[in-house]
């Protein structure tokens, strides 16, 4: 019974713990290959849910790359374009 109470009182400490520092046990995302090319430059980070997108300025062009946030694989791909001015 007394081993019940001790381990019952770690227990609680270490969750007390945790929560008081903020991380309510967060993962880190795992590591990411985004196999750019030389003179690549990433310009941005956005997260949404458990997707999160990369905006990537590439000697071919820009390119937002879409990533899962659980495997780090990218699911997606966008080729912004600049808009014509329109008259």
């Amino acid at each position: 019974m007394g081993v019940l109470i001790v381990a019952g009182t770690v227990t609680l400490a270490v969750l007390i713990v945790q929560r008081a520092s903020g991380r309510d046990g967060a993962r880190s995302l795992p590591p990411i290959d985004l196999d750019l090319p030389p003179g690549s430059r990433i310009l941005s980070v956005a997260g949404a849910g458990e997707r999160f997108a990369i905006l990537v300025q590439r000697p071919d062009g820009e390119r937002l790359l879409i990533l899962d946030a659980r495997s780090g694989r990218v699911v997606g791909q966008a080729f912004p374009q600049l808009a014509a001015p329109v008259r």
